[in-house]
């Protein structure tokens, strides 16, 4: 049986080396990214990639993942495309919100921490929620959420995304707490400072962060998407069956190695 994985936030980052990692193991690939202009270009253009690794089976859809009415719309797409079988993995892959500090000049905002919080954390549990009640989840499926370091270190600007990496890892727990009697896992991956576009979007200073992780990683290196996506394709394997509820350390040891400064 050819198996179908789901990843929000597909195109670049972690999101797009998992997605390409999969395909060239034979999953299928259905993604969600929400962008515009060239970007959007270069996702289409991706997907075609993908189509040629896995015999066609791929497909993007460039919509707003953390919208309920969208998920609502393509949850019968997605058990189309499937043929009704449930999904092998469900990634939350989303890089999407407001990075600034509580005080100060620009101090955010309700608005801006309700929809970062969504956007990054609890819009997974409405995304499995849907996707159980569909079965389109069931024995043996993964459901995977990305974390950072972030979730117990403080950095200047990333409080908001922060407050949602928290939720995000509470809410997986949670959810492999609850399934797990379905024989469906939920876990994080933790993955260290990688240079990804999301990362120039947190600070100014994202350079700055590169050249002191690569000195404080134990492997003098910083987190490439392809080690996150080497552990996402381990995560699949019937080997890992019983490992639900954690975080999975996809840093080359860098949590272990004092702060961030």
């Amino acid at each position: 049986m050819k198996q179908w994985v789901l990843i929000l936030g597909c195109s670049t980052g972690h999101g797009g080396a998992t997605a390409r990692k999969l395909a060239e193991d034979g999953y299928g690939i259905i993604g969600f990214h929400f962008d515009r202009g060239d970007i959007k270009k270069e996702a289409e253009a991706f997907c075609e990639e993908l189509k040629g690794l896995n015999d066609g089976r791929a497909h993007f859809f460039n919509k707003n993942a953390a919208d309920s009415k969208v998920m609502d719309e393509f949850i019968p797409q997605i058990k189309e495309i499937t043929g009704g079988e449930p999904l092998k993995l469900l990634l939350h892959s989303i890089a999407f919100g407001t990075t600034t500090n509580f005080f100060g000049e620009r101090p955010v905002t309700q608005k801006q921490m309700d929809m970062t919080v969504h956007v990054m954390g609890t819009s997974l549990l409405y995304w499995v929620q849907k996707l159980f009640d569909a079965d389109l989840l069931g024995s043996g499926s993964r459901v995977l959420g990305l974390t950072s370091e972030g979730n117990y270190l403080c950095m200047d600007g990333y409080g908001p995304v922060s407050v949602a990496k928290v939720a995000l890892e509470s809410i997986t727990r949670q959810i492999g707490w609850e399934l797990g009697q379905h024989g469906i896992t939920a876990n994080c991956i933790q993955a260290g400072v990688t240079p990804t576009r999301a990362l120039t979007k947190i600070s100014e200073n994202w350079e700055e962060w590169i050249e002191k992780t690569k000195k404080r990683n134990p492997m003098g290196r910083t987190t490439e998407p392809h080690d996150v996506a080497n552990v996402v394709q381990l995560m699949l394997q019937p080997g890992a069956d019983f490992i639900n509820c954690s975080i999975v350390y996809t840093d080359g040891g860098e949590h272990r190695s004092g702060t961030f400064v």
